[in-house]
């Protein structure tokens, strides 16, 4: 799996040669403390400038191909923020963008970003709780602020403002090397704070160190099927600047292991599965296509300990015929046949049987598939070439 990022830094600053800048203060207890959706006014000209191009920035992703704009899984992830963070989530504006890496960052105008490969990565909704709950406290204790302030200290405000650029490539990032060691402050004070907002909104706080137990599992997936040396553990990229996933694992489940105990709290798998039902197959599809059959294997073998479905079936399939060899097709066939007797198998299910059949040298049953997949989603984006491959 490629960088995945969980914070601010991302937001306030982009990469610099695969690395994150972040700034030598001092972290704190929140400073926000305004009523509810009221907004933060920038203090002097550059942050004024800042400000222009953030909203710069979030007027592109409102036009952006890349934004995902199904209504219901919309509603859904910010009605669990608004359950984990109360009221204040009126002052911020979520965006989910088709990428399948595992992200989420806020930057300090209130806008939000979700890459849709973190949705494949989470289990249920006190997971998503937790790092919405993250993301917003980054917000809350204007962390962006303080690391735009701190980097501009450091490197002048002409040539700080020359290089910032959330699209953009900052080369000259490499002159801010002095101020590279901050932001785990930051992160374990986000961390502490989000499981204090998942409890009061009702979330389980042991979810939250679920997450890192998976993606370090994750990232030993992808070692092993690339026959190389996992770096779940290397001090270094995304855990320059953030705790390492092991020290952060200890820490949130001794955090959710003081907080007291209430057998009300949820953690709301089936309801999270619901909601991805429409964006799955966008989401297998985009993991697939990262070419990291090992790391997509584990996913989808993780997530159906807990009982397969349809989704997981068809989504097995996918991954066996991407492989395609000989042996794949014939298990494809198989996980595909498995999703389809299920009434609320994704019609993509009955296109990847008719491809897998296809090349199987099945082709009348394969052409059946197919034109199966098109009565069941005749508003599809390629139906033309499935209906010409269907003789339809």
């Amino acid at each position: 799996m490629k960088r995945k990022f969980f914070g601010v830094a991302l937001a306030l600053a982009g990469l610099a040669n695969g690395q994150m800048v972040a700034a030598t203060v001092q972290s704190s207890e929140p400073i926000l403390a305004t009523e509810a959706g009221a907004a933060y006014e920038p203090q002097d000209s550059d942050e004024r400038g800042l400000w222009m191009q953030v909203d710069e920035e979030e007027r592109r992703i409102k036009t952006s191909n890349f934004l995902v704009r199904d209504a219901a899984l919309n509603a859904y992830v910010r009605d669990v923020f608004c359950r984990t963070v109360g009221p204040e989530c009126a002052s911020i504006r979520i965006y989910i963008l088709r990428t399948p890496y595992f992200n989420a960052s806020m930057a300090p105008n209130g806008m939000m970003q979700i890459w849709s490969g973190l949705f494949l990565r989470l289990h249920d909704e006190a997971q998503l709780a937790a790092i919405l709950g993250h993301e917003y406290v980054h917000f809350k204790n204007q962390h962006s602020l303080k690391l735009f302030r701190a980097a501009r200290s450091k490197s002048g405000s002409a040539t700080f403002m020359s290089m910032f650029g959330l699209l953009g490539s900052l080369i000259a990032l490499g002159q801010l090397a002095s101020v590279f060691e901050f932001s785990r402050d930051m992160e374990s004070e986000a961390d502490r704070q989000s499981l204090q907002l998942m409890a009061h909104g009702g979330y389980q706080p042991e979810s939250a160190a679920r997450i890192w137990q998976q993606l370090r599992a994750e990232q030993d997936a992808t070692a092993a099927a690339r026959q190389t040396k996992s770096r779940k553990d290397k001090n270094g990229g995304i855990f320059a600047t953030h705790p390492p996933t092991a020290e952060r694992l200890a820490a949130l489940k001794a955090l959710a292991a003081s907080t007291p105990a209430d057998p009300s709290r949820i953690i709301g798998r089936e309801r999270y599965r619901a909601a991805l039902a429409s964006a799955w197959p966008s989401l297998i599809d985009d993991q697939i296509k990262m070419n990291d059959l090992g790391a997509t294997e584990f996913l989808i073998n993780q997530l159906a300990e807990e009982g397969w479905t349809a989704g997981l079936s068809y989504a097995r399939g996918e991954m066996l015929r991407a492989r395609g060899r000989p042996e794949d097709l014939a298990a494809a066939e198989l996980s595909y046949r498995a999703a389809i007797a299920d009434p609320v198998a994704p019609p993509e299910a009955w296109r990847g049987l008719g491809l897998t059949l296809l090349r199987s040298s099945k082709a009348d049953e394969g052409k059946v598939q197919l034109k199966a997949y098109l009565d069941r989603k005749p508003d599809a984006s390629d139906r033309a070439i499935i209906a010409m491959m269907a003789g339809a």
